[in-house]
């Protein structure tokens, strides 16, 4: 309990805590642990997935809501041999196990609403306003939209793969790895013309 205490403690960033990642509705729920098998590990590619993507988000568009986080392997699998929007552990493209490699393999991801621009959608707002304004601004490795609030996975990897994929009409791939868009810069920022001004942040 005090070592789970103290994880939780740990801070990741300048907006972010350990903590605010290890809530699970699926742990919850079916009363299921979810603590990293190797800490270590799992704040180290944390931290790098909130200093990179995730502070900027904060500091442009104010709080947002962490709607999935880490997940450890074995809760993973749980969800997955249940059905419960889980990827398989060893798929390459499942991001919320922050602790399941080294190297260029590692990843951190979340899913994630942004309220402000949650609020637009509810009202007709294009998903795509955002993707694009996403590729524009931050060093992502995938993006994947959902439909409920407009919900999307945001990864970091080490040498990130700039992969955008929607669940959200039109679905499918809206950019593929290795591809440039089909939008051009000047059309891409007549879309998100509105949004704040983008805040980043300088780390020592």
């Amino acid at each position: 309990m005090r070592g789970l205490e103290t994880l939780g403690r740990v801070r990741l960033s300048r907006h972010f805590y350990m903590r605010d990642f290890l809530y699970s509705e699926i742990g919850n729920f079916h009363q299921k642990q979810n603590i990293p098998e190797h800490p270590d590990l799992a704040i180290e590619t944390g931290s790098a997935l909130c200093r990179t993507l995730l502070d900027p988000l904060e500091e442009t568009f104010g709080r947002i809501a962490v709607r999935s986080g880490y997940r450890s392997p074995s809760l993973n699998r749980f969800g997955n041999e249940n059905r419960l929007n889980c990827a398989r552990n060893n798929h390459p493209l499942e991001c919320h196990i922050w602790d399941r490699a080294e190297g260029d393999a590692r990843i951190a991801g979340a899913s994630i609403v942004i309220p402000w621009f949650a609020d637009r959608y509810a009202e007709g707002r294009d998903w795509r306003d955002l993707a694009w304004w996403l590729h524009d601004h931050l060093d992502y490795s995938e993006i994947w939209f959902f439909p409920k609030l407009c919900a999307f996975n945001l990864v970091w990897r080490p040498k990130p793969l700039r992969r955008i994929d929607s669940y959200i009409a039109p679905r499918g791939c809206l950019l593929a790895p290795g591809a440039e868009p089909e939008e051009p810069f000047a059309a891409r920022r007549r879309r998100y013309a509105d949004f704040p001004p983008f805040r980043g942040i300088r780390y020592p």
